[in-house]
């Protein structure tokens, strides 16, 4: 079994680069006649959705969901944690936020967590998160501040 980068996972999806195009897809018709699996890990994924709903590509919420079903559904591909990118796909076509905050959710979900707390606003009212608000007054000190150089 070998992983794939985004970028080769991208090149073979769209077809869109003379050189590595036809490499990547390659690659794919060689690990079907040798019987090889090709992983493709939530951070890949991740960052196809991305991709494919930036400018280059910009393609709606269902027609990535139905990219990443022709990828669950393939012989050659093995996705990590096909049962919860399927939830996590749902949940993205019908709702607001990312793939990445569907996904996150139902990692978390899955984890026990009983909703994923959040500042994203997209997602106020999905039930597997909850906004985070003025609710909560800090109390303590930031265990890490990041606009501030070390002592």
């Amino acid at each position: 079994m070998r992983g794939l980068d985004t970028n080769v996972l991208l090149r073979y999806l769209a077809a869109d680069d003379p050189e590595q195009s036809p490499v990547a897809r390659q690659l794919v018709a060689s690990a079907e006649r040798e019987g090889e699996i090709l992983y493709i890990n939530f951070v890949v994924l991740c960052e196809l959705v991305w991709n494919l709903r930036g400018k280059r590509f910009g393609l709606a919420p269902a027609e990535i969901a139905r990219v990443i079903e022709e990828l669950l559904a393939s012989p050659v591909i093995e996705v990590q944690g096909r049962d919860l990118v399927r939830a996590a796909l749902r949940s993205f076509t019908t709702g607001r936020g990312d793939f990445a905050d569907h996904l996150l959710g139902e990692v978390n979900r899955r984890a026990g967590c009983s909703e994923t707390v959040t500042f994203d606003s997209a997602l106020d009212g999905d039930e597997a998160f909850a906004l985070l608000s003025d609710r909560y007054p800090p109390h303590n000190p930031p265990l890490l501040t990041l606009n501030e150089p070390p002592a």
